[in-house]
């Protein structure tokens, strides 16, 4: 009777056992790898993400560079068309005259106070030249040859 019950669970019993098992360890098998699918989808999606971000900040970064440049550039031109509008009103004569003959006589008579200045300090170092009086006489030269030239191109 032993030798019967000894085959028959020996025989059913350990593939029962032998199945549920083999059945554990697969599913574990299984499982493991799910989860080291899982952890590497979420690492790439974490790159992904960083990536994302990196590449949006780049673009706000860009855009607020381009809103600055072209602020600059806006305030530049305003700049220009103000001073383009002063220029044209320096000139136009009140109609009161002697208001007209004192802006009229400003501007020569500062640079005659100038050049009769500079003119003294050149007397007294004996119309030796330094570097600063040779940068002034070119400024002088451009202002008052180069005003006329475009003055009549006008």
């Amino acid at each position: 009777m032993f030798g019967a019950l000894f085959s028959f669970l020996g025989g059913s019993v350990f593939r029962m056992i032998w199945g549920e098992v083999s059945e554990w360890v697969n599913k574990r098998q299984d499982h493991q790898h799910e989860m080291e699918a899982m952890k590497l989808q979420a690492e790439l999606e974490a790159q992904k993400h960083a990536q994302e971000m990196e590449r949006m900040q780049i673009a706000s970064t860009l855009q607020i560079k381009t809103i600055q440049v072209q602020s600059e550039a806006d305030l530049a031109e305003k700049d220009a068309e103000a001073f383009t509008e002063a220029m044209k009103t320096v000139m136009q004569p009140t109609g009161v005259k002697w208001v007209d003959a004192w802006n009229g006589s400003i501007r020569p008579a500062a640079a005659t106070t100038c050049l009769a200045l500079w003119w003294f300090a050149l007397y007294q170092s004996n119309f030796q030249l330094a570097d600063w009086d040779k940068e002034l006489v070119g400024v002088i030269l451009g202002f008052y040859f180069a005003h006329r030239v475009f003055a009549a191109k006008k």
